[in-house]
């Protein structure tokens, strides 16, 4: 089963290592990537362009020419994805919300790439416990969400440690 990551940028260029990004998406097939470049005006897409040359079936850009909220980019990413990859899971970051809360993107997209099961796991019960009708744009779930899960759950099991 396939995963759909959205990923929104917005003057990344220093953020973003090509490499490390290239290296991990290459190395799962579970994984399709829309990278959203947000009207950036540093070479972010550049970097996003390399990313997509060398992982042509995995990863797609969307380009937005004048700058929106992260809610229009991440349906601008969902109605790619949506409309074409048949995907059951879609999540969403931003890497500048993601950079506020200390996390590396790279990172980040290692931690996509290698914990699917987690992820599509974490998504099952957020639509459990939320009720919702699975439509285009609610059915998208927040992947910093699930960072933060992990974060907490390691902090909670590292406390009963000590």
């Amino acid at each position: 089963m396939n995963i759909g990551v959205i990923i929104i940028f917005h003057n990344n260029v220093t953020d973003i290592n090509p490499e490390d990004f290239i290296e991990n998406i290459n190395s799962t097939e579970h994984i399709k990537m829309c990278l959203v470049d947000n009207e950036s005006k540093d070479e972010t897409l550049e970097k996003l362009l390399e990313i997509k040359e060398a992982c042509m079936d995995k990863v797609s850009i969307v380009q937005i020419k004048k700058k929106v909220n992260r809610e229009s980019a991440k349906r601008a990413g969902a109605r790619y994805l949506f409309n074409d990859f048949d995907l059951k899971h879609i999540g969403f970051i931003d890497t500048n919300n993601l950079i506020e809360q200390n996390y590396n993107i790279n990172e980040i997209v290692n931690s996509l790439c290698t914990e699917k099961d987690e992820i599509i796991a974490f998504n099952k019960e957020i639509k459990r416990k939320r009720h919702i009708k699975s439509t285009l744009f609610k059915s998208v779930f927040s992947l910093l969400e699930y960072f933060k899960n992990q974060d907490s759950d390691n902090n909670n099991i590292q406390q009963s440690l000590l």
